[in-house]
This record gives structure tokens, sequence and C-alpha cells, in this order.
């Protein structure tokens, strides 16, 4: 196999409990003027005020925005875009999960180039640099805080709908466990076991031919060597820490290693990209409005079951993250007890496990089948290869729990 290897950090990453109290001196060193785009749950915490405090002790007047809705409708994007315009910042920085994320990244766009989100769905559609963003987490999940992504909700469009760009990667993400000890056990294992779907899928994904232009002709590049020590150390990570954190979210240590995690996991699929869990989740969440982190890591087992034949080395791998005891299998038989046991992590810790259970119903199988095909980059990026049909088969197996049916098909 030939090397290839490629990353596009944040300038600045800073992992630990207390690193939000860096950010007055980060920002300083971007601008005078801070808006801050968060939730109404966030809008209400004492850390909120503290972030306020720190920035105001370095010089930096801010605003904040507290309104973001899941999945970010337009709505919210007008609401903080009129919000902004009178305020004038220079900075954005983002307080929250993954809409707070997403919200923060589209505004940065809109007042560097104008127009609206629709001009930039897509990939490179971003013509150039964006104002500066500090990306703070509240939730150990979406990694958004390292990913040159941000997707909204365009009710113009049947499906959430994305901006791809290395614009969008936050110049400073500061990952503090501590803002995520108040994280409510349900969103704690959705939002991980997204981190788990993200580091799964990068470390599953295809891998492409090397070419002194592939780093800058794709925004997902494939599996390389970078996205594969990023997302073993993840799924590692997880693997271990998610079912603490659920259960016993005042367990510091897990809270550590699940932000460290899910930032490792950002990491890896900022560049390597995921691929039909997230192309099948487009539908399934349009259709059952269930939370992003739920559908995908529903799905991920059967993804990874239909995924099993081109990818049995790196199911082996990830068996060996997770810290599964050899027994003396065959490969293929040890590639199943790793999804076998992602299956049961994502169970143990709530997630259903049919997408049946999420609400799809039998009859909406087809139109989403045929709707995850629109998701060209996330098809691109899946090992083996995809249709309609193939599509059709995972949707079938995940509503009716029937995993096994998937190693029926040809491989």
């Amino acid at each position: 196999m030939t090397l290839f290897a490629a990353t596009r950090p944040p300038r600045h990453i800073a992992v630990g409990p207390g690193q939000r109290h860096a950010i007055g001196t980060y920002a300083r060193a971007y601008g005078n003027r801070a808006l801050i785009c968060t939730d109404e749950r966030m809008g209400q915490d004492p850390a909120l005020r503290d972030l306020v405090d720190s920035l105001a002790a370095a010089g930096v007047a801010s605003q904040v925005y507290d309104r973001t809705l899941p999945e970010v409708p337009m709505s919210s994007v007008a609401e903080c875009m009129e919000i902004a315009r009178a305020f004038g910042p220079d900075l954005l920085v983002g307080l929250g999960g993954g809409s707070c994320m997403d919200l923060t990244k589209v505004v940065a766009v809109l007042l560097a180039h104008g127009g609206e989100p629709h001009d930039y769905y897509g990939e490179f559609k971003v013509p150039g640099r964006v104002l500066p963003v500090i990306a703070v987490p509240t939730t150990a999940g979406t990694g958004s805080e390292v990913t040159p992504v941000a997707v909204v909700a365009d009710p113009e469009k049947t499906l959430k709908v994305g901006i791809a760009s290395p614009e969008l990667i936050p110049l400073v993400a500061l990952c503090d466990p501590e803002l995520t000890m108040t994280c409510p056990p349900g969103l704690t294992a959705a939002s991980g076991s997204d981190a788990m779907t993200h580091a799964v899928e990068a470390f599953m994904a295809a891998r492409r031919e090397p070419s002194s232009d592939l780093s800058y002709s794709h925004v997902f590049l494939g599996k390389n060597a970078f996205s594969d020590m990023y997302a073993l150390q993840a799924i590692a990570k997880i693997s271990a820490n998610l079912e603490t954190a659920v259960k016993n979210g005042s367990d510091m240590k897990a809270r550590e290693n699940m932000m460290w995690a899910s930032m490792l996991a950002g990491l890896a699929f900022g560049v390597a990209g995921t691929a039909a869990a997230h192309a099948l989740q487009y539908p399934v969440g349009a259709l059952t409005h269930t939370a992003h982190g739920l559908g995908v890591a529903c799905l991920l087992p059967y993804v990874m079951e239909y995924n099993r034949p081109s990818c049995v080395p790196e199911l082996v791998q990830i068996a060996d993250a997770m810290g599964l005891p050899r027994t003396g299998e065959d490969d293929d038989a040890r590639a199943i007890a790793a999804i076998d046991a992602v299956e049961d992590l994502f169970i143990r810790v709530g997630i259903p496990r049919t997408i049946r259970d999420l609400g799809l119903a039998d009859d909406q199988l087809d139109w989403a089948a045929d709707q995850a095909m629109g998701a060209a980059r996330l098809v691109k990026n899946n090992p083996r290869a995809l249709d309609v049909a193939a599509m059709g088969h995972i949707l079938h197996a995940a509503q009716t729990g029937a995993r096994a049916d998937l190693r029926k098909l040809p491989a």
C-alpha cells in the first residue's frame, strides 16, 4: 500500500478540563467583537456567563444569540444574521452541540461573502476565508469543532443539505469536558454514538488512489494514514468510556475520554469522510424527525455488515481497538465479532436496534433508498459499491433487525 496521509486540523486545539477559560486569550488575537452562537439550554448555563466574562477581561466585546434550533432551520440563520449585522462582529464563537457549530460556520460564511446559505451548498463553494471561528463544544459527539462541514435544514429541500469547504474549519477548538458534565444521559448516548459512527465510517472509508492534487480536489479524501490513526484511537476510547459516561455522567475521566475521542473522530472523518450510514440517515431522519446521532448509530451495524466483504482487515483492527479477546477465530469471524460489539455497545446505551423503532414505516423504505443515493459525496466514499438496490437491502435489514440477511448478498 502506498503511503498517503492528509490532515486539516484547526490552527489551535486545546483539550482538557478548564480549557474554555483560555477563550479570551485566543479571541483577542483574531478580533475585538465576538458574536456567540448558542442554544436556549446553554443560554441559561453559568458557563456562558463565564465565557462572556473571559472575553470582556481580554478586551473583547460580545453579543449572544441563544436561540439556535436543532438541525438549523433557515429561521435560525435569518434571525442570527439580523443580530450579527446589527452588532458587527469580527469573530464568532460557537458554544454548544453540532447545531450551534453549524450555525456559527454558516454565519461566518455569510458575513464574509454575503448571499444566502443555498449559494454555498455542496463542496468548495465558499470562495475564500470566512470570519474567524472559535468552537467550544458542549457535547462529545459531532466533532464539528474540527471539521469542514455545516449542515442546515432548508425548507426548499426534502433533506438536510451541507456546505463543505476547508474554509469552514474553525481556527480554534477549545474542548473542555467540564462543559459536558450536565449533558443528560440520552444526549450523551446519542452524541457519543454519533462519534463512534464517525470513527468507524472514516476508518472503513474507501481508499482513493494517491495523487498530488487529491488533498485539494476533494473535501473528503477517503481513508488515509492520518485518519486511520485518529479513528482507531477514537474507537478505543469510545468503546471503553461511552457506557460509563451515559450511566454515570459525573465520572470526569469518562467525560474527558469521550471529549478527546469525539474530537479525534472529527479529525478522522473531517478529512476521510463518512459513508452509507450518513447517506441513509438523511432520508430516515427527515421521515422520522429523530436525532442525527440516533439515526446513524442505529444504521451503522447494518452498514458495517454490508461493507464487511470489502473491509475484513479494517474490521479486525476495529475488534482489536475495542479490546475484544482473541479466541482463535479466523479473520472473517473476528470481523463479525467487531460488528456485534458495536451493535451491543449501542444497545447498552439505549440506541434503538431498528429504524422501525425510530418510527420509519415499511412503505417509506423505497423512497428512503432512492433519496440516500443523492448524497453523492457519501455514496462515493463507501468502500463497497452502492446503488438503489443495495441501499434498499440495508434499509430492509435495518427495518427488520435481520442483519444476517445482508450476508446472503453476492459479494
